[in-house]
């Protein structure tokens, strides 16, 4: 939060300053912001399995997807009237004042809470965690199949911003059409978690799974077989219905494969061994720009498709 309203303070007050000292500045609140937010993520998603039931968590996050893809088209329509009514910088920091009071309102509901089973476990440094680590892969081989599953399935929340670019490229797409674009991400995460929100009692997790990555592979297809920029919206769409199950399945299964005791544990190594959709835009553009858009698509879908056997090893019949 602090972090927010230091970007906001400085964007509105410094625009004399030069863009060095500028700059400078703001790298170090977004690395405070990232720092602060891997340390909240963790501390969240224990006290999220410590209070969902879990016969209810696939309800739970799919009513949270679609409360936050409602939030997002307001989000947006607020953000088109604040930017226009300042000029850059002080647009901006209008912004990201509003951000951090925000943060600041939806942080007051954690203080509230009580955490009733507080965890036990204790590392002592990096040799600590390393070790823990090493336990924790021989005890427990899910947590092996769950990391290549994160590593893989995982690239495909990056790859819509490579669509808006084959778009521009292929297509001429204008800046103007990225609001549609995102429209229409959102109109797929809404609908898919609707459906999910519908069937929770029914639908198991090795369906969400593996339909997650039939959708994927239809989404890295998709490009290769359109030819009119008015079809692309439907390529966002997909998109949507894959973020959407990612994101549920992902939280799901870690919730599942963790107890109470070593879920913030988990939820770091999970942080921390998400490598390959990290490294995966700087790799992308680098394909893009040797071997072509065609070619970053096939290897999407190479490598989504091992997806598959790590689901198939996890075995989640919940």
């Amino acid at each position: 939060m602090l972090a927010l309203a230091g970007l906001g303070a400085l964007l509105f007050f410094l625009q004399s300053r030069t863009s060095g000292f500028m700059l400078g500045l703001m790298f170090l609140f977004i690395t405070l912001f990232s720092l602060t937010g891997a340390f909240a993520n963790i501390s969240y998603f224990d006290i999220l399995g410590k209070s969902v039931n879990p016969g209810k968590r696939k309800t739970f996050f799919s009513t949270r997807q679609i409360i936050s893809g409602i939030i997002v088209l307001g989000a947006a329509f607020l953000a088109r009237k604040i930017l226009i009514i300042r000029d850059f910088p002080v647009n901006y920091s209008f912004m990201f004042f509003i951000g951090a009071t925000l943060l600041l309102a939806a942080s007051l509901g954690f203080w509230n809470l009580k955490e009733t089973v507080p965890s036990t476990l204790k590392i002592s440094g990096i040799k600590g965690f390393i070790k823990v680590l090493k336990k924790e892969v021989r005890e427990n081989k899910q947590l092996v199949w769950f990391m290549g599953f994160i590593n893989t399935q995982g690239i495909a929340v990056s790859f819509l911003p490579f669509v808006v670019l084959y778009a521009k490229e292929a297509f001429g797409a204008q800046s103007t059409e990225t609001g549609t674009f995102l429209l229409f991400k959102v109109i797929g995460i809404v609908f898919v978690s609707a459906l999910v929100l519908l069937g929770a009692k029914k639908l198991k997790y090795n369906l969400l799974l593996y339909s997650n990555v039939f959708f994927s592979l239809m989404l890295g297809l998709m490009p290769l077989l359109i030819t009119d920029i008015s079809l692309l919206k439907y390529i966002f769409v997909m998109g949507g219905l894959v973020y959407a199950l990612y994101t549920m399945t992902m939280n799901g299964l870690l919730l599942e494969i963790s107890g109470n005791e070593n879920r913030a544990l988990y939820t770091g190594f999970a942080g921390a061994g998400n490598i390959l959709p990290a490294l995966f835009p700087l790799v992308g553009g680098t394909i893009i720009e040797v071997f072509g858009f065609a070619a970053f698509f096939v290897l999407f879908m190479v490598v989504i498709s091992f997806a598959a056997f790590f689901i198939f090893k996890i075995g989640c019949n919940k």
